[in-house]
């Protein structure tokens, strides 16, 4: 095998495959990336039996040919090369030469039959605008958990519903939720189709498609292999799906929202990183609301304390209660908005603390649209 190709598209395009891929992975194998030169161009591709990622580019292809070689010595190898075309060949000993201006490199070759084939998808597909889409996930991966005990809580669901679909994480503290245009192409179903994709898988899938222009959703297989595509341009992400029933949280977002209380959102946040400085890493932060202000404060070992107020409006009576101050910033930087609205939720259980919907608000007086909502659970505050 033999072929010339662009040093910055070669290096952007290993860069892309080898992102997913896992840095210590059980198998040799999977360390690799496959390689194939055409008529075509060149095909790029890393799998690790969970996730697989796929890109074209194109090439002069002297003699065709597939090649496996590793993928984060060669990424790293390509980000550094001269200014200048890459020549990569294959030789007598099957070792790979690169050729970058007056560098060159020879890396091994691993076994390319002993490579598991990349998952094809071939199921229903629609469509969403990838700027929306990468921001709906920045929005709402962070609210999984990460604590592998329970699979499903370190996904994201995502559920396609009529022309929207929305994605919603959770981690039993918290629950993100947003909701954004699906295009089925004139096919929607009555029926719900719901996917639960790693957090991590998709939060890649935000960073590298978020203007790529529209991204095509694909669903497909069954059983224990049920998998999920984006493609967007050259570029194809699949991800095996967490087998598990997600939890019913979309019933936990409250109906009534008229107990609520209007603050600017980069005033509140940077409030609460300044006050927060002095808790315990575990310690909530007690809020107090009232007609015209919000009031923090902590209290920290050695005696320190820290106290803030910032301008709020408040609808209702005056609350005060604890809350996770890094769960609060998570969902200050996700409201997108110069304000935010928290609402104060009701419970029938008069013994159980009632979490707090926090949701976009374009001004003091106009609510944002509520393709996002987060719920937050309060803390026991001592007294």
């Amino acid at each position: 095998m033999k072929f010339h190709v662009n040093r910055d598209v070669f290096s952007e395009a290993v860069s892309f495959v080898v992102k997913l891929l896992p840095q210590r992975n059980p198998q040799p194998i999977l360390a690799g990336v496959l390689i194939e030169a055409s008529s075509d161009g060149l095909s790029l591709a890393a799998f690790d039996y969970e996730a697989s990622a796929r890109t074209t580019i194109e090439a002069t292809v002297d003699e065709p040919g597939t090649i496996l070689v590793h993928g984060r010595l060669l990424s790293d190898i390509a980000s550094r090369l001269p200014n200048a075309p890459i020549e990569i060949a294959v030789d007598e000993d099957n070792g790979i030469l690169l050729t970058c201006g007056s560098a060159r490199f020879t890396l091994a070759s691993m076994p390319v039959q002993e490579y598991p084939a990349i998952p094809e998808v071939s199921g229903d597909s629609g469509l969403v605008p990838g700027e929306d889409f990468a921001t709906a996930i920045a929005q709402v991966a962070f609210a999984a958990s990460r604590d592998d005990v329970t699979p499903v809580l370190t996904g994201v669901q995502l559920e396609v519903s009529g022309t929207s679909l929305s994605l919603v994480a959770t981690d039993r503290y918290r629950v993100a939720l947003r909701e954004i245009p699906w295009d089925g192409g004139g096919t929607a179903s009555e029926e719900s189709t719901t996917a639960l994709v790693p957090a991590r898988t998709l939060t890649e899938v935000g960073k590298t498609f978020a203007h790529g222009g529209d991204i095509s959703i694909a669903f497909s297989g069954t059983g224990d292999r049920e998998i999920i595509a984006f493609t967007a341009g050259n570029k194809t992400v699949t991800s095996l799906l967490i087998k598990g029933n997600f939890p019913p949280v979309r019933r936990l977002f409250p109906e009534q929202t008229e107990h609520h209380a209007v603050v600017n959102t980069a005033d509140l946040a940077e409030a609460v990183r300044r006050v927060s400085l002095v808790l315990d890493r575990s310690a909530p932060l007690r809020f107090t609301f009232t007609t015209d202000a919000v009031s923090m404060d902590a209290s920290g070992t050695e005696q320190a304390r820290a106290t803030e107020s910032v301008d709020a409006n408040l609808v209702g009576e005056d609350v005060t209660l604890g809350l996770n101050p890094q769960y609060l910033l998570e969902s200050l930087g996700a409201v997108k908005s110069e304000f935010v609205r928290i609402t104060f939720t009701s419970s029938e259980n008069a013994n159980k603390l009632s979490p707090v919907l926090i949701t976009p608000q374009t001004s003091v007086d106009r609510a944002g649209e509520e393709s996002f909502r987060y719920l937050l659970q309060p803390n026991l505050l001592l007294r």
